[in-house]
């Protein structure tokens, strides 16, 4: 059941070798859009910033062959989709490609050593191959905690009480959902105060923890593409969460697998949100 936007016939998961060995459109209700209301709402984040933030594109296609990982065909969809809509929503876009481990860690331990004072927000897209709890780089895994540590509130101040989110397209294990059948019936920011450095933070995986990610080899993933049409579609009208939640929604409904590899098709997949928000946030209208 492909989605009726953008059709092909094959689709892939960024995982493993599947024999591998694993590592050790509904309409929204505008929100309040003034600037003075999200400088003094306690409950949502500022956006009263000379600018909205940085936003750092990983995007890993090909891998050294002592991997085992194949080509993700299909990523540079996504990486260009991903572009096209936070420079859409005013971010000022960074995007590497084919990153080894060792510069991975480098472009994050750089961006977090940015001066963001004027910035609202951070943004990460990582797209590559992964495991639960790792991500590839070209030449091998490094753990996501190690990539995401430097944008703590004890180690980058100038992002401390802004939200940084992370958006990953990236298996976290080698399960597979075979989905299952339902019926239906037709404040002032208080800088005084500490905040625990894990605040602020949203992880969107594509996959809930030990699934397969979906990619389609022309078209990109399932993921990114509900992800970019929802943001395009509903900011500046929703809360961040509200749509993520159409983007679960997206993935979930619109999309089953067509794969040539033998039980690999008419699978499901469900993306996963992890957030340590403690406001609300509202993207922009663009």
């Amino acid at each position: 059941m492909a989605d009726g936007d953008r059709q092909s016939d094959v689709d892939t998961v960024d995982a493993l070798s599947f024999f591998g060995t694993r590592p050790q459109e509904e309409k929204a209700v505008s929100a309040p859009s003034s600037r003075s209301a999200a400088g003094s709402d306690s409950y949502r984040y500022r956006m009263d910033y000379p600018s909205i933030g940085t936003c750092l594109i990983i995007n890993n296609k090909n891998f050294d062959k002592s991997t085992n990982m194949s080509t993700r065909n299909g990523t540079d969809v996504d990486a260009a989709d991903a572009v096209k809509t936070f420079a859409q929503l005013g971010y000022k876009i960074t995007v590497a490609n084919d990153q080894t481990t060792y510069q991975m860690m480098e472009l994050m331990s750089n961006a977090s050593k940015q001066d963001h004072s004027d910035s609202a927000s951070f943004v990460c897209v990582l797209l590559s191959h992964g495991d639960e709890g790792v991500i590839y780089g070209t030449d091998g895994f490094e753990k996501l905690d190690n990539l995401t540590r430097f944008f703590k509130g004890d180690r980058c101040q100038s992002l401390v009480g802004k939200p940084k989110l992370f958006f990953i397209q990236a298996c976290r294990g080698t399960d597979l959902d075979g989905g299952s059948l339902v019926e239906t019936d037709s404040v002032a920011m208080q800088t005084s105060e500490r905040i625990p450095v894990e605040a602020d933070f949203l992880y969107a995986y594509s996959t809930a923890p030990g699934y397969y990610s979906w990619r389609n080899i022309q078209n990109g993933s399932w993921f990114m593409r509900s992800l970019c049409e929802m943001l395009l579609q509903f900011s500046g009208q929703l809360e961040l969460m509200q749509i993520m939640t159409r983007v679960n929604r997206k993935v979930a409904l619109h999309f089953e697998s067509n794969s040539n590899t033998p039980g690999f098709t008419g699978k499901k997949q469900i993306p996963c949100i992890v957030s340590m928000l403690t406001k609300d946030f509202y993207f922009p209208q663009h």
